[in-house]
């Protein structure tokens, strides 16, 4: 899978999302200042929230107050709005600084709207991972999607996959949970197992809404090739999502962090030409454990391993050693060889 140029998969560092979502409150420039920091701490990659109310929410919505605002649905994302003016300027400055830009549209309106602007890509959020017609919708333009999978099991997310293939897009499924923040208690690492399982042809990886990054680092390990988390300029800012948000130096951390545990992954089990040194000091060698005449049949009581493993025979030859007979004297701590024997 491809966003943009860059590649998704396995064999790629995982690719970083700083998820700046609706953590700007409205405002154009801080929005661009969350960008400028993302870039500088190394991010490839940011992701918007676009909200056109009017086509995203019945009147309904002015009622319905989110666990993580004091204020209702519609209320929240009508003041995190930047508009179609504020959109176009950031998507335009976050690439001047050489970022992929992508967003989450929550209406038809919104995905026509990022199709006209040229996104590369589209994310889809849990809550529309199984709006059938959205998805459909997007899946149209034939663009790669990235689809949290908040709230859904493996069954109830087949329908809305089934329209991405129908479709025949590249698209990645990431896990979730959505509480803001999520407590280790409920979080599932296990979900990307049984995701990669369900969905062999999609590619898989984590939308992180816990606190730190031991969730998303541990997400890397079990082959995460996506993280997500939000992220913000700072931490004391307010915001429905600020709690869970990364600030410009964990971002950082996460980047380096996934890249190394990404690395470490791939390394067989062997052993290493700089180990090597270390191996010939750490291991032990076979030597005689008391001094031993020549013509001794050596028994198992007559010799031991001891540091350094210089010595002619291992420690995983000892019990070759027993029963042969020795052709000259030995003292105790004396390395043996295979010479000393007839």
């Amino acid at each position: 899978m491809k966003i943009s140029n860059r590649e998704i998969s396995a064999a790629a560092a995982p690719l970083v999302i700083a998820e700046i979502g609706i953590n700007h409150g409205g405002d154009l420039e801080v929005a661009k200042e969350m960008v400028r920091l993302a870039a500088q701490a190394g991010c490839e990659c940011v992701k918007h929230q676009t909200h056109f109310v009017d086509d995203e929410m019945t009147e309904e919505a002015k009622s319905i107050f989110p666990p993580n605002a004091d204020v209702s649905i519609w209320e929240v994302m009508e003041s995190c709005s930047l508009g179609p003016d504020g959109e176009v300027e950031l998507k335009a400055y976050a690439e001047s600084l050489g970022l992929i830009y992508i967003s989450t549209p929550f209406s038809r309106k919104a995905a026509n709207f990022l199709y006209e602007i040229g996104v590369p890509a589209f994310k889809i959020g849990s809550g529309e991972a199984d709006n059938i017609p959205l998805i459909r919708h997007i899946a149209s333009f034939g663009l790669p999607v990235v689809m949290s999978t908040g709230m859904q099991t493996v069954e109830s997310v087949r329908n809305s996959v089934r329209c991405l293939e129908n479709a025949g897009l590249d698209f990645a499924l990431l896990e979730c949970t959505n509480l803001y923040p999520s407590p280790p208690e409920i979080v599932s690492l296990q979900g990307i197992i049984e995701l990669r399982k369900a969905f062999p042809e999609a590619e898989i990886g984590f939308s992180d809404h816990s606190i730190g990054p031991e969730m998303a680092l541990a997400s890397v390990a079990l082959g995460a090739s996506i993280i997500e988390r939000h992220f913000t300029d700072s931490r004391y800012r307010d915001g429905p999502d600020i709690s869970c948000s990364m600030d410009p130096a964990e971002l950082k951390y996460l980047i380096d962090r996934s890249r190394e545990i990404h690395r470490a992954l791939r390394n067989r089990k062997e052993r290493t030409v700089p180990e090597e040194d270390v191996y010939r000091f750490a291991r032990g060698s076979v030597v005689a454990d008391r001094d031993l005449p020549a013509g001794h049949v050596i028994s198992e009581s007559d010799i031991w391993t001891r540091r350094p493993g210089t010595g002619e025979i291992p420690g995983y030859e000892f019990d070759r050693v027993i029963g042969r007979k020795l052709k000259q004297g030995r003292k105790r701590n004396d390395q043996l060889s295979w010479s000393d024997f007839k």
